[in-house]
């Protein structure tokens, strides 16, 4: 087992990493503060781990579970009035610790009620995707969807431990992997140029979940986003760096609706737009673009964004992202491979540039 720290102050929290950790109770007893536990799950993951998970804690804590529906189209209120609701029902205090069993979207949601339920419990995230592993679960942010707009309505929220288990990959669908894969090149484009040298060479043992490997490529990306996240809690600077393709990779999320795309795929098509609009600004050469293509696409990630979608929906999307700062439109940029920026500073010309040929390239794809 690897472990690593998320530096905040008393707020401080490990993480933990490794093969078949979920089953190890000493790591959920250091990080649960009462004798209350609300296991919240989905109707996937729930037949895979939750009975093992209840049965491991239930001669120390009073466990009641919470199974959501699976997929990004339920991260709502909606769903997460039902978490409210279980802890309600179950009588659950201030004491009580959340703990979220699932992916992303599991995370979230039980993070975001963990942070509004009386005014904040304790909650633990046990990641068992690569993408909630290596992204979501780390850092604290928590919140739902709005039918306008992507994690509009959340909060940030820290949780008291991190457990990932490399294990539950095992479970996971080729296109879930793929998805989580884009979040770790994301590390190295941004800030870790080595790394990303690193992955063109292991990427199909990573793909192919090579133990040691795929642990390794999990700490990297971890600790990465541990370090941006101990200078920069809120996101007031330089946080947002983690946000490379977001920007472009939420307008498309929403545009297709929740889930249609998921999300790595989504980061990974709006990587490739940033990656050209820095190159087309001069910042990155031809090579490093060709590079990147070839990176994403051996991960079996999509690099164009959807024929259906125009200019004018990216900038409309776009429009409502939380970067936009006094209406103007500010986006995660590569200052060279493996140094990111943020930046509002960028020809518009550029931009459209950058989108218009994506769009006609992927409408040349599909009618190949």
């Amino acid at each position: 087992m690897r472990t690593l720290t998320v530096d905040l102050g008393d707020r401080s929290y490990p993480i933990y990493i490794g093969h078949g950790i979920r089953e190890q109770k000493a790591l959920f007893d250091d990080a649960i503060q009462g004798k209350q536990v609300m296991i919240v799950t989905n109707t996937t993951v729930a037949p895979l781990y939750l009975d093992a998970m209840v049965a491991m804690l239930s001669c120390d804590y009073k466990v009641d579970t919470c199974i959501l529906p699976d997929g990004e189209v339920y991260k709502t209120l909606e769903t997460y009035g039902l978490i409210m609701t279980a802890l309600l029902n179950a009588k659950h205090n201030r004491t009580t610790t959340v703990i979220a069993l699932g992916g992303g979207v599991v995370g979230d949601m039980a993070g975001f009620a963990a942070a509004t339920y009386q005014r904040g419990v304790p909650f633990i995230q046990v990641p068992t995707t690569l993408l909630s592993q290596v992204d979501s679960s780390v850092g604290g942010k928590t919140g739902v969807n709005h039918p306008l707009g992507k994690n509009m309505i959340g909060a940030f929220y820290q949780p008291q431990a991190v457990i990932i288990d490399t294990q539950t990959l095992s479970t996971l669908p080729p296109r879930e992997l793929s998805a989580g894969m884009a979040e770790v090149i994301k590390y190295g484009l941004i800030c870790d140029a080595p790394f990303f040298d690193w992955l063109e060479q292991e990427m199909s043992d990573l793909m192919a979940l090579e133990n040691e490997k795929i642990s390794d490529a999990i700490y990297r990306s971890c600790l990465a986003k541990a370090k941006v996240v101990a200078q920069d809690e809120r996101e007031g600077g330089i946080r947002a760096i983690l946000n490379l393709g977001h920007t472009f990779g939420h307008a498309i999320e929403t545009e297709m609706g929740y889930g249609n795309w998921l999300h790595g795929e989504a980061v990974a098509a709006g990587s490739m737009l940033a990656i050209d609009l820095s190159w087309r600004m001069g910042n990155v050469t031809e090579q490093d673009v060709s590079r990147s293509l070839a990176l994403f696409q051996a991960a079996g990630l999509p690099v164009l964004p959807p024929e259906s979608m125009t200019i004018d929906s990216f900038i409309e999307r776009m429009a409502l992202d939380k970067k936009v700062l006094d209406g103007s439109l500010r986006l995660v940029l590569l200052a060279s491979l493996g140094d990111a920026m943020v930046t509002s500073d960028f020809p518009m010309s550029d931009f459209t540039a950058s989108l218009s040929d994506a769009l006609e390239a992927s409408a040349q794809a599909n009618l190949a």
